[in-house]
C-alpha cells in the first residue's frame, strides 16, 4: 500500500496499490472498521491480480468521502 506515488514508482516494488490519502494513514480513517477491511481487501485483490511486476493500481477511494460496508 502507497500514500506517496512518487516514491513507490522510484523504489519499483513488485506489485502495490495506491491511495491519495494523508500521511500515516494507509489503511483509512482511525475506528473506521468498514473502510480499512475494504482497502484491506483492494490489496488482497491486488496480490491475487497483478501479474506484471511493478504495476501500481490506483485505488479510486476518496478520503473521508465515501460510504464503506462490511
Amino acid at each position: 500500500m502507497s500514500i506517496v506515488r512518487k516514491l513507490t514508482e522510484e523504489v519499483k516494488p513488485p506489485r502495490a496499490v495506491f491511495l491519495r490519502w494523508p500521511f500515516g494513514h494507509p489503511l483509512g480513517e482511525p475506528f473506521n472498521v468498514p473502510q480499512q477491511m475494504t482497502i484491506i481487501r483492494e490489496a488482497f485483490k491486488a496480490l491475487k491480480e497483478i501479474k506484471e511486476p511493478g504495476t501500481i493500481i490506483d485505488l479510486p477511494y476518496r478520503w473521508r468521502r465515501e460510504k464503506y460496508e462490511m
